[in-house]
């Protein structure tokens, strides 16, 4: 992808309030996959007694890098909505640590982008959770 691409998505994260708020920053971008990091943040912490952060930020870093990794797609679309995302947790991310969530769509339709995603924290090799999602495809 361009500069001009990465930039234009870019302030298109950072200007929705619920990635704003979650402190969401897009990191990569390829056509079709997307990279986008969430702070650790003890606002987000789902779990006082551990530190762990809740799984609805979790969702909500995921959703938003799925719908980034559709913008993408050069098959695809000018804006997406979520029509399903499943989500799988297999661990906790570690308290103090940043989540990456990194997203690839694999498949258009003429009205429906198919996506794969997992979150990550340092440990790049035991992801917090992976997903699957289906998007509209809104054609310009």
């Amino acid at each position: 992808m361009t500069d001009k691409s990465f930039k234009i998505a870019s302030q298109f994260i950072e200007a929705l309030p619920h990635s704003r708020a979650l402190g969401m920053r897009l990191t990569a971008l390829e056509p079709g996959a997307a990279e986008i990091t969430m702070p650790y943040d003890d606002r987000l912490i789902g779990d006082p007694e551990t530190g762990v952060i809740h799984g609805g930020a979790v969702s909500a870093l995921m959703d938003t890098c799925g719908g980034a990794a559709v913008m993408s797609h050069p098959d695809a679309t000018h804006g997406t909505a979520t029509i399903d995302l499943r989500i799988d947790y297999m661990r906790a991310a570690v308290p103090g640590q940043a989540i990456t969530a990194r997203a690839e769509c694999y498949h258009v339709t003429r009205s429906v982008a198919f996506v794969r995603a997992w979150a990550m924290d340092d440990d790049r090799d035991n992801p917090v959770a992976a997903a699957t999602g289906a998007f509209t495809v809104e054609r310009g």
